[in-house]
């Protein structure tokens, strides 16, 4: 299969699995491989499915992407954006100890700008209000039973392309079920996929375009809508707001408080502005989360509490 390749010039730190490690689903997630210096992904771009390799050449000060499939000549045009080449961090010099020391230790992390929506909200959407396995096994499964075989030939890995906005929007519920997804959350794909080139078109003008078409999905909150930003338009400082952990993690490392609420983080972040989701990747990288002192949140089974409602005759909560 043809391939289209496009080198460019680095000279400043990158580290793959640093950039890389949040686009990621889980170790084996079936649309990403990560080796050594070289990263692999399969997505839909809007020329049609796309399999892409990023390989940093540090002793050459340079960065490669290869892309095979109809969408390769898309993929080397955004080139400097999939591959966080174009993210430069010259305005960032925290003064915090700790911020400043996580940053030296971590320079060549840099943030992606993946420019398409769909593939990127898919598997932040499952993560709504479960716990990562849950959310993982359901999107390992939603590519085993509905993804494609990603284009490529040679030494590409067998990866598998998401599901068409097509087959998300028309996806029964009972397969969804059958995936572990209960509806609220079917529901919230359904939507997005059912608008998927709006939001192309929105993340292609700005974030905040980006930001308020996908908040007035019914579904898709300030959570979600954070993640998105900051994976497909490469936004630094978007803040998911209503994260479990976040919070307390971001106080412990800042404050040495072992418990905080979303406006004390907020609070403790604004010194950072415009790069706050830098900072709070650089914590969750870099640091130890604060300890418990009481048991682990009780984890709520959402197609049980879904089938009780059904039978109650009362419509599932929404976000």
């Amino acid at each position: 299969m043809p391939v289209a390749t496009r080198t460019l010039p680095c000279p400043e730190p990158f580290d793959v699995p640093l950039t890389f490690g949040g686009l990621t689903r889980g170790r084996f997630d079936p649309t990403s491989h990560l080796d050594g210096d070289t990263f692999w992904h399969a997505m839909n771009s809007p020329d049609g499915p796309v399999t892409f390799r990023v390989h940093a050449q540090r002793a050459e000060s340079t960065v490669t992407v290869d892309a095979w499939g109809p969408g390769r000549s898309w993929a080397v045009e955004h080139a400097p954006g999939i591959s966080g080449v174009a993210d430069t961090v010259h305005d960032f010099r925290p003064t915090h100890p700790l911020v400043a020391a996580l940053h030296r230790r971590a320079r060549g992390m840099r943030l992606v700008r993946m420019a398409c929506v769909l593939d990127v909200a898919v598997p932040t959407i499952l993560e709504q209000r479960v716990t990562s396995r849950e959310a993982r096994h359901s999107w390992h499964a939603l590519l085993r039973r509905h993804g494609t075989p990603a284009p490529g030939a040679g030494p590409t890995p067998a990866l598998m392309v998401p599901p068409a906005p097509t087959v998300l929007a028309h996806l029964p519920d009972w397969e969804w079920r059958h995936l572990g997804v209960e509806a609220r959350r079917s529901e919230t794909v359904r939507r997005v996929a059912c608008v998927s080139d709006r939001l192309d078109r929105a993340a292609a003008v700005d974030v905040v375009t980006l930001d308020r078409r996908l908040r007035a999905v019914n579904g898709v909150g300030p959570w979600t809508a954070a993640h998105l930003t900051h994976l497909v338009s490469a936004d630094a400082d978007a803040i998911p707001l209503g994260d479990w952990h976040l919070p307390s993690h971001v106080a412990f490392a800042l404050a040495r408080e072992p418990r905080a609420d979303d406006a004390r983080m907020l609070e403790l972040l604004e010194p950072f502005r415009p790069h706050r989701a830098r900072v709070w990747r650089l914590i969750v990288m870099g640091t130890h989360a604060p300890p418990r002192r009481a048991p682990r949140a009780r984890i709520h089974d959402l197609m049980r509490a879904e089938m009780r409602r059904s039978h109650s005759g009362r419509r599932p909560l929404r976000r």
